[in-house]
């Protein structure tokens, strides 16, 4: 069980010495959802709902439709 000890120390400080990743785009992203769902409840007059389409393209992009109805 001492033996587990410094491996748990070495992988602690291994994991704390690491880069950092960068969530810039996820960031990004986020906030344009958000402003695209504000967008929609102010264009559609309330609360809305959504559906979502994704498809990943030939060149490796990945592209996602959203569309927004009025909630019932």
């Amino acid at each position: 069980m001492n033996e587990d000890k410094p491996d748990m120390a070495a992988l602690m400080k291994a994991v704390a010495d690491s880069p950092r990743r960068d969530n810039s785009a996820y960031h990004k992203a986020m906030a344009e959802a958000r402003q695209a769902f504000e967008g929609a409840e102010a264009a559609l007059g309330g609360p809305v709902e959504m559906r979502i389409k994704t498809k990943l393209k030939r060149n490796g992009k990945y592209v996602v439709k959203w569309t927004f109805t009025r909630a019932e």
